[in-house]
């Protein structure tokens, strides 16, 4: 009979495991990616450094020396728990230039430029509203996605999580 409660006991604690893990599954996933921001590189089967940002003529001293892919921090603030279900857990970001970093991107992209004042030599000039088309070449810079080494992670916590609650 005690044999027989202790046994549903381990079973109820590994099911709660089990629930549990693919949140926790996501919240590695969200750090693993926010972490690449800092290492400025993409881990897979190896490393891959990002490519430096390039050298600007007119970019100030405060710019130049920042971290790749930040400038505001939006992008990386912008990693999150999508959908977590019982079985999956998605990661994503709502950033609309998220996709041509992470994958790279090369082509035109038209950009509007809103109306404004515009102070020069001859005194203000009003600028109307414009359209302007710009060439883009952006290396893949990976922050988000399959990764090997993300996968070794996720698979140890698990392991841990379920040996964890059959040993309490």
């Amino acid at each position: 009979m005690q044999e027989t409660r202790s046994y549903i006991l381990t079973l109820d604690r590994v099911s709660k495991a089990v629930n549990k893990l693919p949140a926790r599954a996501a919240t590695e996933a969200v750090n693993f990616s926010k972490e690449r921001f800092r290492a400025q590189n993409w881990i897979d089967n190896s490393t891959q450094p990002w490519e430096k940002r390039k050298v600007v003529k007119n970019e100030s001293n405060r710019k130049s020396g920042r971290a790749t892919l930040v400038d505001t921090g939006r992008l990386r603030r912008s990693i999150r728990k999508v959908r977590v279900s019982k079985t999956s857990a998605i990661i994503g970001t709502d950033v609309p230039y998220a996709e041509a970093h992470n994958d790279g991107y090369r082509g035109r992209v038209k950009q509007r430029v809103r109306a404004h004042t515009r102070t020069t030599i001859h005194g203000k000039v009003n600028v109307k509203t414009h359209s302007r088309v710009i060439n883009l070449n952006l290396p893949r810079r990976r922050f988000i996605g399959n990764s090997a080494q993300l996968e070794k992670q996720i698979t140890r916590m698990m392991t841990l999580e379920i040996r964890r609650a059959i040993n309490v």
